[in-house]
């Protein structure tokens, strides 16, 4: 594909896909823009990397479509100083979006070769405003506290550790539920005590490794 066909395709992706399913933030537009997605699609994908498709990675993990990555940027409301959480590294796509997008991010998988992957893709694109571990978050991970908190593989419920780990007026997206409906929604941190949560649209995506059904959260 010719240089003028790539930046087409992604014209076409961001206008076509990403823009017409309620993705108006002109901050995330840009970065989904500017980013070139193609350079974290697999080889043998990257005739497809401006699809409205789902991309196997590796693991039986998927990149999500562009349009669930434009609604997943916008839905955090992110600023330029703040702290990011991603659950679920995967292709390293989308965490190069956040770390555009905000302060510093902390990214962790399970794979260890994800994130070894997705460390030299960053760094290809100049991103250094990104740490990576390793690791199997699918119930928390670690104590601090975060302005956004992106979990990129579905849960069949929010366990309460995860609202812990937001700051006051952060804000967290998940995918939660069962197959084949699952609900996109966005929780936000009021103050030590209170939470709100928010649904957004219906989808379906793979499950995090390791994700089991843990006690409610009741808000």
């Amino acid at each position: 594909m010719s240089e003028m066909n790539v930046e087409q395709a992604r014209f076409n992706m961001v206008e076509q896909q990403i823009r017409t399913w309620e993705v108006l933030d002109q901050r995330v537009l840009d970065v989904l823009r500017r980013v070139p997605r193609e350079a974290f699609v697999p080889e043998r994908y990257r005739n497809l990397a401006f699809s409205d498709v789902r991309l196997p990675i590796g693991h039986g993990e998927f990149m999500m479509n562009p349009n669930l990555e434009g609604r997943l940027l916008q839905a955090l409301e992110i600023g330029p100083q703040d702290r990011i959480l991603e659950i679920g590294t995967g292709s390293g796509f989308v965490t190069a979006c956040l770390a555009s997008l905000g302060g510093s991010v902390l990214s962790v998988d399970i794979h260890a070769d994800f994130t070894e992957a997705a460390q030299g893709k960053l760094r290809s694109q100049g991103i250094q405003n990104v740490q990576f571990q390793t690791g199997d978050a699918a119930h928390g991970w670690g104590t601090q506290r975060y302005d956004a908190i992106a979990i990129t593989g579905s849960l069949p419920e929010l366990a309460t550790a995860w609202q812990e780990r937001l700051a006051i007026g952060g804000r967290l997206f998940a995918i939660v539920g069962d197959a084949p409906i699952m609900e996109a929604i966005v929780v936000r941190r009021i103050d030590e005590r209170e939470w709100t949560q928010e649904s957004l649209f219906e989808t379906d995506f793979p499950r995090l490794v390791n994700a089991a059904r843990p006690p409610a959260f009741v808000f």
